[in-house]
């Protein structure tokens, strides 16, 4: 290779790698925290758990009464029944209420149908006891864990926050301000209540807020969030990752080019490099250099920077299959009704019950502590069962001209897989098995992922998602089915990795320091010099 160009290449490593060494270390150590706790979140399971069983004798109104009495008019989003606010129950909705399409979380009495106000620190308390006193087991049928009349648990209010390092979450901006509460659990688990809606969205235990500072905090460079930085945050992290991957990239090359694969050098090495530090930088480069690159190059995929995910087709529309939108207009079986419904088709223990639209009717989902979804018809209040040949001609009118081909299968894959719940990338909506992949003709050769025993699309997935797939998830966190069912092959493969990436960052380190220091003593001893020839 041309001299001057093994030269940049040299320089290129050497002075951006100087300034990012740095970083690559905090990637590499918080990547591994990263492995088993992610940001804290509320679980599904979680919220599920410790939400009270609803009262199927209460006399509780219909979504059609109570948002009629509330004065809100017209399709709502997500709307769901829980005894959340206080223990009592209560409808909870999003509204578009803005004109960027921003949502607000609105909370209606279930008894009297009055729009209720932000949440009271009186009210946020009893919240929080609420889910204190429900231990989360599925087979404790929601029982309190203290009698009535034993003393209330002492509980400690933190006052609002608008945002915080640990729920930056977009999914919560319906929800702010959010309320801080301590429980006096074991776990020492912070509570954050939603301000508009009275409702815990987020638990934090100590331990999980302690790492996800060495954790997601360093990772994703949160001390960039909020403040003045906050709208710098993404140009920030993708230009320094843009970066990084020039500096994985030409040490890479520079360490290919300088080891000697045919003859060693007169010191019997392959390396040019004197044992030490110099040398060690050299050997764990050549076997992680291709792993650390991937990483950061995937790190830098997940910003999805420069709209390269970005389609410029309009995406398939898959609302007449299903849908979070309903009017509650068109909700008028009251919940006495529909609880006793699921009551006879099984499911005793009913803590939530889901609105939404599936095939075009209105549509209810029974939930358990398990989260096993009963369908409800939400206008005769019966048991419901969502029918293949319906399932299957709603697909096919989606697109007409080209009949998409459909798939039913029973074990997960590349594309439809879980990750344990707190973890990074776990904890969300459930992926039941078995579902439906169905592969669309359309400009984005799209593919609906579904539930055939509710008739909810899971997941879309276009062509630009599927090559995120591979360039971001894939390559990031190696989230293959067979490594993953296959525990602790996956950890210990990531594991050693992760410590061969985090060899080659301290050794750079060191490189860099030892570097600086040099030039700065060459400066110094040159400014002296100058000084004595004055």
């Amino acid at each position: 290779m041309n001299i001057p160009i093994k030269r940049w290449l040299l320089l290129t490593h050497r002075w951006l790698g100087i300034g990012l060494c740095l970083f690559f270390l905090t990637w590499f150590v918080s990547g591994m925290v990263m492995m088993y706790v992610g940001y804290p979140k509320l679980t599904h399971a979680e919220r599920l758990q410790h939400l009270p069983t609803l009262d199927a004798d209460a006399p509780l109104l219909s979504p059609r009464q109570a948002f009629g009495m509330a004065g809100i008019n017209g399709p709502v989003s997500d709307l769901r029944l829980t005894a959340s606010r206080a223990g009592q129950p209560i409808y909870t909705a999003l509204l578009q209420s803005g004109p960027d399409d921003e949502e607000t979380a609105v909370a209606v009495d279930a008894h009297t149908g009055r729009r209720l106000p932000a949440a009271t620190q009186d009210v946020v308390l009893a919240s929080a006891r609420t889910y204190l006193q429900h231990d989360g087991h599925p087979t404790s049928e929601s029982a309190p864990t203290s009698k009535p009349d034993q003393a209330q648990p002492a509980l400690t209010y933190e006052g609002t926050i608008d945002e915080d390092p640990h729920t930056h979450s977009r999914s919560l901006d319906p929800y702010r301000p959010l309320h801080k509460v301590q429980l006096p659990d074991a776990d020492r688990t912070l509570l954050y209540i939603a301000g508009t809606t009275g409702e815990v969205v987020r638990d934090a235990p100590h331990t999980e807020r302690a790492l996800d500072y060495v954790g997601t905090w360093l990772h994703w460079l949160y001390m960039f969030r909020g403040g003045s930085f906050d709208a710098w945050w993404p140009t920030i992290v993708i230009w320094l990752a843009t970066i990084g991957v020039l500096v994985a990239l030409t040490g890479g090359i520079v360490g290919i080019l300088r080891w000697r694969f045919s003859r060693p050098y007169r010191s019997g090495s392959r390396s040019p490099f004197q044992p030490g530090v110099m040398r060690w930088h050299h050997i764990v480069g050549l076997f992680f250099a291709l792993t650390t690159l991937t990483w950061i190059f995937s790190g830098l995929m997940s910003m999805r920077p420069w709209g390269l995910f970005k389609s410029p087709h309009a995406a398939l529309e898959t609302e007449s299959i299903s849908s979070l939108q309903l009017d509650p207009a068109q909700a008028p079986m009251i919940p006495h009704v529909l609880l006793e419904s699921a009551h006879r088709d099984g499911l005793g223990d009913v803590r939530e019950l889901q609105w939404r639209t599936i095939l075009g009717k209105p549509t209810v989902l029974a939930l358990g502590a398990t989260g096993t979804p009963h369908v409800l018809d939400a206008v005769t209040g019966k048991p419901t069962q969502v029918k293949e040949q319906d399932l299957t001609a709603a697909l096919n009118a989606l697109t007409p001209d080209h009949p998409p081909r459909i798939e039913q299968l029973k074990e997960y894959d590349f594309y439809y897989y879980t990750r344990a719940d707190h973890t990074m990338m776990g904890g969300g909506d459930p992926q039941p098995l078995p579902f439906w992949r169905v592969q669309f003709d359309d400009p984005d050769r799209t593919w609906v992922q579904l539930d055939p025993a509710t008739g909810t699309v899971l997941n879309t997935l276009n062509q630009h998602k599927r090559v995120e797939r591979w360039l971001f998830f894939l390559m990031h966190s190696w989230d293959l089915v067979p490594l993953l069912h296959r525990r602790p092959l996956w950890d210990i493969l990531m594991l050693v990795l992760a410590v061969g990436g985090l060899a080659l960052s301290a050794t750079g380190i060191w490189i860099g320091t030892k570097r600086l220091g040099i030039k700065t003593r060459r400066r110094q001893l040159l400014n002296r010099k100058g000084q004595a020839t004055q």
